[in-house]
């Protein structure tokens, strides 16, 4: 029998009904919308809030690049300490230092995932995403979470797809212009800067402001999906699916030193808790996505993925993300499973 997916109507099961009420109580403080879709490794239970719509991964589209690298690894074809020059082309404004060597540098693939994984490094993404191709990236998500993941596309091609908005001549921006670009003090600065280096006339550049842009490139639908097809992607890394088990336990652990969304989901999680996680952020969209495991004595392993949208504050958002990791506390979701008597 198929395990129990409970939604607004369902039944209390292992703690998860109390859950869904309490998230439900997050979302109505929060101003945009919550999205969340968990699953209990040890019971198989899962919950689903929102999750038959489509939600903006942002930079949670890493962990699928991560796994295609890995992969090329795991064939022999890809070595962690081979290195890959950086490229003019690479460069895209974000967290991480790989933006900060000058093009030609030669970087090993170890650092750039460490970069991509730990830091969210965008430069090092599009540089990873360059080695393997695209189609090899969508490959993965197509295998592992089939129909559940929209097209994914360099981090670039998401700055260029946004400004894009005003000109179809976005499309030739340089990563240095995207790095100028991102280094204006506000938004009226920096479409000002834009309307420069394309030649916009003043009708174009009033089309509307970055939330318009940002509004536009969303109804995409681009580096988006389903929040129950990325813990799909999870759970088939975690049971080793998606990699061979060394490469599996390198990835996660690579997940579990993330310095990114310090004050998300982790934030309201015990204090002996693992989360090995990716978290994704862009205009109006926050999410956190991850594995979090209890202590060895009282084994429990859960999936989570989770995001906001609608609100530009990152602190209410992340306040948000914070209120589910406590919600998971508070109903009981992390206690050790009841064993089955015999």
């Amino acid at each position: 029998m198929a395990a129990p997916v409970l939604r607004a109507a369902d039944s209390p099961v292992d703690g998860m009904g109390v859950l869904l009420d309490r998230l439900r109580e997050v979302d109505a403080r929060f101003p945009g919308e919550l999205g969340v879709y968990l699953k209990d490794l040890h019971s198989g239970t899962s919950l689903s809030f929102r999750d038959e719509q489509t939600w903006y991964f942002a930079s949670g589209v890493k962990l699928p690049v991560a796994i295609a690298v890995l992969r090329g690894v795991e064939q022999g074809r890809l070595d962690l300490d081979q290195q890959v020059p950086l490229l003019a082309e690479d460069y895209v404004d974000g967290a991480g230092k790989t933006k900060l060597y000058p093009p030609g540098t030669p970087l090993t693939l170890r650092f750039l995932l460490e970069q991509m994984m730990i830091y969210s490094d965008n430069t090092a993404s599009d540089v990873l995403i360059r080695l393997v191709g695209l189609e090899a990236v969508n490959a993965i998500t197509t295998e592992l979470a089939p129909g559940g993941f929209q097209p994914i596309t360099s981090l670039a091609a998401v700055r260029r797809y946004v400004y894009g908005y005003y000109s179809p001549r976005a499309s030739q921006l340089s990563g240095a212009q995207l790095l100028l670009l991102k280094q204006q003090p506000n938004p009226a600065a920096r479409l000002a800067l834009l309307g420069r280096l394309l030649q916009l006339t003043p009708g174009e550049l009033a089309r509307g402001d970055l939330d318009s842009a940002y509004r536009a490139y969303y109804r995409m639908q681009l580096n988006s999906g389903r929040l129950s097809a990325y813990a799909g992607l999870l759970e088939r890394l975690v049971a080793g699916e998606a990699l061979d088990a060394e490469r599996s336990s390198y990835l996660l652990r690579l997940m579990d030193r993330s310095l990114t969304g310090q004050k998300r989901i982790r934030a309201g999680l015990p204090k002996n808790a693992r989360f090995a996680h990716k978290t994704g952020t862009q205009w109006a969209r926050f999410c956190d996505f991850g594995v979090i495991s209890t202590p060895e004595s009282a084994p429990r392993q859960l999936i989570v993925a989770a995001c906001t949208r609608d609100d530009r504050s990152l602190q209410r958002a992340e306040l948000a993300l914070r209120e589910v990791g406590e919600a998971l506390q508070a109903a009981g979701t992390l206690r050790p499973p009841v064993e089955d008597f015999p």
